[in-house]
């Protein structure tokens, strides 16, 4: 395994020396926000629709005063409007009345907002606070099956073993280069094995 992991890392850094999160924000905030709408939807998606929200609503007092309709309008592309719209005022009101509007900077403390779970949580600590955290997303889950990392499809766990196999002060960094290597190079569908340096260790499973 520890072969593998050499390699992965190689790989990965060859690939994407510099990962970065593909999320549009000028706030810590806008990113807690941005990171909850993304929830089975693309970056892409939600940066368009967060380009336009966070022009008009330029403050969290914004955010929490807003017309909930006019919310549901500006987000309606990327699915899940109506509840998404609730959490956008829920987690402003949240945060101003007990947070003081600063970001929660635990796992324990993030996941009681609405609409964010373990995955978005360790972004936010990744890339707000940079404590070293492993989001485990859709990516994540088919890349680390695909390469023999874990046998399982569970979140949680596989977040453990990676934890483990991977080191404390690369976690930050790895999490971000796994999406975006499951994101442009090992697709779902048509992935581009043909001119991948981890054929030899990938099992191809789904």
């Amino acid at each position: 395994m520890k072969k593998n992991i050499l390699l992965i890392n190689t790989y990965l850094d060859e690939l994407i020396e510099k990962p970065i999160c593909e999320l549009n924000y000028n706030k810590d905030y806008e990113l807690l926000i941005a990171v909850m709408l993304s929830a089975n939807t693309t970056d892409k998606g939600v940066n368009k629709v967060t380009n336009i929200l966070f022009k008009k609503y330029q403050s969290l007092e914004d955010l929490k005063n807003s017309n909930i309709e006019d919310i549901k309008s500006i987000i309606k592309p990327i699915g899940s409007y109506n509840k998404k719209s609730e959490y956008i005022k829920e987690i402003a009101t949240i945060l101003i009345d007990d947070y003081n509007e600063k970001i929660p900077d635990t796992i324990e403390e993030l996941i009681k907002l609405p609409g964010i779970g373990r995955k978005c949580a360790s972004v936010i600590l990744s890339e707000i606070y940079d404590i070293p955290a492993f989001a485990v997303d859709t990516h994540v889950i088919r890349i680390s099956n695909r390469l023999g990392l874990v046998n399982t499809k569970d979140p949680v766990k596989i977040e453990k073993e990676l934890k483990k196999l991977f080191k404390k002060n690369t976690w930050n960094k790895k999490h971000k280069q796994l999406v975006l290597f499951g994101r442009y190079y090992c697709k779902a569908k048509n992935p581009n094995c043909q001119n991948c340096k981890l054929q030899k260790i990938c099992l191809k499973k789904d």
